[in-house]
């Protein structure tokens, strides 16, 4: 089984779906598709890809309008994570709403990197972990999509609540962070309940896939975390794979293409 736990959804409809006011960054509408899922359920006929877990982009902020009609398009193989302003008193009462509303709604995801401090500036803030703890309560995986320096902030909450399920996205973005940074992101494989996205390569990566340049890097991660909690998630799943983990079994690479993520989202 194919799995990928990645994909962005976006529309040019801005009047049906807006951007957030409080949105980070804002996509070119004239980029956007009309079609956005019919366009990703092409991708996975292509590619193989079995089944997928969307990603509600930050520009939509907490309204998941656009991720929950993508879900209705197909209710076998999507699924979906959501997204919270950690400084909005309402957020944990509002991710209880939408998890009942939608039960394919398997994550929370949590931003924090260089770059990215207007979302969330330090996970030792009070209402940052009430929004982590509502989510592990209520049975979602925690997607963290931090920075190298983020990794000790996240090593104190997951003393704190060492039995939720979590998901480090794009290798912990590695290009934000020191030597010393990374060494922490590498420590966090001590935490069993932490599982590691082998995703994002095109943003560290000088050369084309399979990015043979970050097989080093890889290694260093696959010696860490070990095939039960290494995830492929983006680019080709075979090449990618095959090519940085070929000292792997093929059950074991077969768990990083698809088992491991299949087993947190519940396919």
């Amino acid at each position: 089984m194919i799995v990928e736990w990645n994909a962005h959804m976006f529309s040019n409809d801005l009047e049906r779906y807006p951007f957030h006011p409080q949105a980070v960054y804002r996509p070119q509408p004239e980029r956007l598709s009309p079609d956005p899922v019919g366009a990703y359920l092409a991708r996975m006929e292509a590619v193989g890809i079995d089944r997928a877990v969307l990603v509600q982009p930050e520009p939509y902020g907490d309204n998941h309008r656009l991720i929950r009609d993508c879900l209705a398009r197909d209710e076998e193989r999507l699924k979906a994570t959501c997204l919270f302003f950690p400084h909005d008193p309402d957020a944990p009462t509002k991710l209880k709403a939408l998890v009942a509303r939608e039960p394919r709604i398997v994550a929370l995801r949590f931003h924090a990197h260089r770059g990215k401090e207007q979302y969330l500036d330090s996970f030792d803030e009070l209402a940052v972990r009430d929004l982590w703890r509502c989510a592990g309560e209520l049975g979602l995986v925690i997607e963290l999509h931090i920075g190298p320096d983020y990794a000790r902030q996240v090593a104190r909450v997951l003393d704190e609540y060492p039995d939720f399920p979590v998901l480090i996205d794009h290798l912990a973005e590695p290009q934000f962070g020191t030597s010393d940074e990374y060494d922490d992101v590498l420590a966090l494989a001590e935490y069993p309940c932490v599982t590691i996205k082998l995703s994002g390569l095109t943003h560290c990566s000088r050369t084309e896939e399979p990015h043979m340049d970050l097989k080093p890097l890889v290694t260093r991660i696959a010696r860490a975390f070990g095939p039960e909690r290494l995830a492929w998630s983006s680019g080709s799943p075979h090449l990618i794979v095959d090519s940085l983990l070929d000292g792997w079994s093929e059950a074991e690479r077969a768990q990083v293409k698809g088992l491991n993520l299949a087993r947190l989202a519940g396919f």
